[in-house]
Formats: C-alpha cells, structure tokens, sequence
C-alpha cells in the first residue's frame, strides 16, 4: 500500500485528523490478513499419478484438458468446467453431444507430437486448473513442472491405464469435486471389466479370435502386440496377430497380413470397410474370405481408441456382441444408449443407436 505524503495529510484539501488515517490502514491491514487467513480453505494439496503433491483450487471453475484423452474424461465427468476443446467435434459428432459444450472453442494441445498450444495461449483462457490423463512418465512429469512452473497453474497428472479406469475416474472426480459423479461413472467401469470377464469365462482359448486391427484407408496400418490401441480387443481376449519391432503402431502389406491370416478384422476407417471385399489381393485372407470384417463406431468418439479414453468403455460391450454373439449377455443397443446417457450426457434414440452402429 502506498500511503499519501506526509505534507498532504493537513493539507485544506484533506482535513480529515491523522488518526482516521491511521484508522483506514489498520482496518486494511486486517482485511488483508483476514483474506490471507482464508487461502487455505480455498485450496487443498492432492497427490497425483506421478507422486508430485499439488495445490487445487477446492472447486475449479475453468479446467483446461492436456490432451485428448484428458478432454474426453473432463467432458464424461463435468463438462460445465469444460474451457475448450483439444479439438473441436466434427459436425456427425454433435448430436452425441451438449450442444453448449459442443460450441466451445478449440484450444489446441499441451501434450504429444501434436502439441498445438503455447503457454501465451494457455494463459489468456484462464483455467484454474490443468489436467492430464494417459501415460505417466518423465516426459509428462517434466512438462507438467515446467508448465504449472511457467504459469502458476497447477497440473494434475491422472494414470490413464485402462486397468486404472475406475481408480483414475474416482481420483479426477474428487480433484474436481464431483465425488457423486465419479463414483457412478467408476462403478459403470467397474460392471464392464466384470462382464467381460464373466463372457470370457464361457468362451475358451480356441474359440477365441484372431484378429487384424485395419487403420487407415487401404487398412495396412495396425496396432502390434501390447499397443495401446489394439488394447481393447486384446482385452476381450481376441489374439492380435499383428507383429512389430515394439508395442504401437506398424506398417505392414497385404502378404504379410495373409501369412498371418487373421480370422477377423476390426477396422476404424470406413472407406477400408466399403471396400476391402473388392479388394484382390485381400480376398484370400481369411476374415475376408469369412465376411468377418467389424466397423467400430466413432462419434463422438471411437470404440477401439481415438482416443484412448474412457470412450473405450463401450468399445468392450461392442467388442463382446461382434466378437461373442453367443456368449455375450444383454442387448448392445440398450447399453449404448445406456452409456452416451451417462458418459455423454446425451441419451441417443433407437434409430441414432442402429444408425451408429451400421444397422
């Protein structure tokens, strides 16, 4: 506080007596204090996926997601804390989704390859809060030092394994203070994991799929063995036939896919789907040969990955009635409903159901 010259304090213009100042900055001083006194209440420390102890707001009011994976959860748990999109939905997307939420700017990225937003950025959205949620390493661990260092925003790093989910669900619900909300969506996650294992209780080893996950337009983009992106199909215990030089994404050709033969194919691109049977040189692999070839649904986000968030909850449902038609229990149209209605906010009728799901 910058107090008034002294030779102003008896001046005409301010006759008021000394001791009313002295009064003034008392009362400011204790105000001052009596604020200073009540930060605490105002924030609270958490422990995070990487150990790291951060100060949050008690009620965040404007969280910024790191990634896509982190908007998707942010989106499933509170979506009216939502700032911005890491990408904006394309229009097929909409009608899955709060239109109000939906209309939100795009904001770019902080983590991965992509990464799209500078902190000038960052800092004119004005979020109270950063969160992530995927891969916990040092290269996230650094970045989200080096951030919450740069801007005083504190960031919060989730474990976003797939096992993790229900345990991952509850810890960011409770960071954003909807507790109520976490634990419907994590006991949701919960009940999926046990009936995947209950159907796959019933089905045994070699019933089990070989499977081809088909990426891409011409579908020669795969996930290998333990890659995050085949995780789900790998889940629900199909075989993944596709081998690589490391867990990810691979590039392989149509004899190599042939001399792995694969029973089944999972594909996420629709023009590979339309196509891949007026293909010659895929017509002698098996899957082909069988008609055993499966869409994965994508709006508002995929079943099978982009991203690897909670989305790939009702990937597992999908993947258990296209893979396991005889063991699978319940009615898939229902549960997907079921789930855009708590997961997304959005309960889509019987004719955008069967729509979504190519019937």
């Amino acid at each position: 506080m910058i107090l008034p010259n002294s030779h102003c304090l008896h001046s005409a213009a301010d006759p008021r007596p000394q001791s009313k100042i002295a009064s003034l900055v008392l009362s400011l001083v204790a105000v001052a204090l009596l604020l200073l006194t009540a930060l605490p209440s105002s924030a609270r420390e958490v422990t995070d996926a990487a150990g790291r102890r951060v100060t949050v707001p008690d009620a965040p009011a404007r969280v910024f997601a790191a990634g896509p994976p982190a908007s998707v959860l942010l989106y499933a748990l509170a979506p009216e804390k939502m700032i911005g999109w890491v990408r904006v939905p394309k229009e097929r997307d909409l009608p899955f989704l709060l239109p109000e939420v939906a209309a939100l700017p795009e904001l770019g990225r902080l983590t991965g390859k992509g990464g799209t937003l500078n902190l000038e950025a960052l800092l004119a959205a004005k979020p109270d809060l950063i969160i992530d949620f995927g891969t916990v390493n040092e290269t996230y661990i650094d970045l989200a030092n080096q951030v919450q260092a740069q801007t005083g925003i504190p960031y919060v790093l989730i474990d976003g394994s797939f096992a993790n989910t229900p345990a991952a669900i509850r810890q960011l619900a409770d960071v954003l203070g909807v507790g109520p909300r976490g634990e419907a969506l994590a006991a949701y996650a919960e009940e999926t994991f046990a009936r995947v294992d209950a159907t796959l209780a019933r089905v045994p080893s070699e019933a089990r799929p070989r499977i081809y996950l088909a990426r891409g337009p011409e579908g020669l983009e795969s996930a290998a063995k333990g890659s995050i992106n085949a995780e789900i199909l790998e889940r629900t215990g199909a075989v993944n036939v596709t081998e690589g030089p490391q867990s990810g994404l691979v590039t392989t050709s149509p004899e190599q896919i042939l001399a792995w033969n694969p029973d089944t194919i999972v594909t996420i691109d629709r023009d590979f789907a339309t196509t891949v049977t007026s293909r010659p040189e895929w017509s002698k692999v098996a899957a082909v040969a069988k008609g055993r070839i499966f869409l994965a649904p994508d709006a508002p986000f995929g079943f099978i990955d982009s991203p690897p968030s909670v989305n790939r909850l009702i990937g597992l449902h999908w993947a258990l009635h296209r893979l396991y038609p005889e063991d699978a229990t319940g009615d898939l149209k229902a549960e997907v409903a079921r789930f855009y209605g708590l997961f997304y906010h959005v309960t889509p009728d019987e004719t955008a159901v069967a729509r979504l799901l190519g019937e």
